[in-house]
């Protein structure tokens, strides 16, 4: 009989011990829409290794590429029921839960790679990660660099005249329609998996995204030109649950800090991509057009600054610029 029940006593008594020293077990679920051979799955399976041998088994993290739980607006929506723990998500995104958190994502408020860590470090993406939070009671782990998106399209992009009703494909979340309606193009609000095919069958005109996206999704097979517009600097945010962080006890600041390490690895990685591929695109024969980004710049100023319907303000916008 003492035998039969010396397991259950054992795991209730390990329970309590856990318990009392903050320390829980913990299963968690990141999802993301990027393909397994890109770097944000990579450096997502690394940091899952590494949350697992830092809180010596205590969490592990099972992470689920390309839209395998979702696309972009259900893994957002499945951060609140549970359905997944952890996502790579663009802050364009969660606009529709806080709206100042999208500042970062609208065109031309970034002025390069150095003003965003800038911006990654400020006390502004701590305001306005602490404001999402209120709003949501997930947590902001890290900010991820995604890279200054350029338009594809089977003409040159010189000006803003080109891209006058032009049919092209955008994330869908308003920010995106932003920089698409300034020029008179036409938006077309399309799941980051279908974009290949519609580009491909004609579809849609034209994309937008950075250049090792571009490389990566392979859309210089089907666009013959590469704009260089870098219109908007996009970045990804890592965000944890409220769920999951309640799950985490002390292990909280160990997960942080590796997704954090994990996101400045990626950025870094990105980056460098950014500048080797110029060369290695016009090596495979596409064409790629350096642009004048000024016009484009004076087409979406006075978007960018009317506050009655952008989801920031002009203090956030001053902080932002004065980094």
């Amino acid at each position: 009989m003492a035998v039969k029940f010396l397991r259950p006593v054992l795991l209730a008594a390990l329970a309590v011990c856990m318990a009392a020293s903050g320390a829980m077990a913990a299963t968690l679920k990141w999802a993301h829409v990027y393909e397994e051979g890109s770097d944000y799955h990579k450096q997502a399976l690394w940091a899952a290794e590494e949350v697992k041998k830092r809180t010596d088994g205590r969490v592990e993290i099972q992470v689920f590429p390309a839209s395998s739980l979702g696309k972009e607006v259900e893994i957002n929506e499945g951060l609140g029921i549970g359905a997944v723990d952890i996502i790579y998500t663009g802050p364009s995104f969660v606009e529709r839960y806080y709206g100042p958190m999208a500042i970062s994502d609208y065109p031309f408020i970034m002025r390069g790679f150095d003003h965003w860590k800038a911006y990654r470090e400020s006390d502004l993406f701590k305001d306005l990660s602490a404001g999402y939070k209120d709003a949501t009671g997930h947590s902001v782990m890290a900010l991820v660099y995604y890279g200054q998106r350029h338009v594809t399209s089977n003409f040159p992009i010189l000006k803003p005249e080109d891209m006058k009703g032009l049919k092209i494909r955008v994330p869908n979340s308003p920010v995106m329609l932003m920089f698409p309606n300034a020029v008179g193009a036409n938006p077309t609000p399309m799941a980051f998996s279908e974009v290949y095919l519609a580009l491909q069958q004609g579809v849609v005109d034209a994309q937008e995204n950075p250049l090792p996206t571009i490389q990566f999704k392979k859309f210089y097979e089907v666009q013959s030109n590469i704009n260089l517009t870098g219109h908007l600097l996009n970045s990804l945010i890592i965000v944890v649950s409220e769920t999951a962080m309640g799950q985490l006890g002390d292990d909280a600041g160990t997960v942080e800090t590796v997704l954090k390490e994990a996101a400045a690895t990626v950025s870094d990685n990105i980056y460098q991509a950014e500048q080797d591929l110029v060369a290695w695109f016009r090596e495979k024969n596409i064409t790629v057009n350096e642009v004048d980004r000024k016009p484009f710049q004076d087409a979406v100023l006075p978007k960018l600054t009317d506050w009655d319907k952008v989801p920031y303000n002009k203090e956030q916008f001053d902080r932002l610029q004065a980094l």
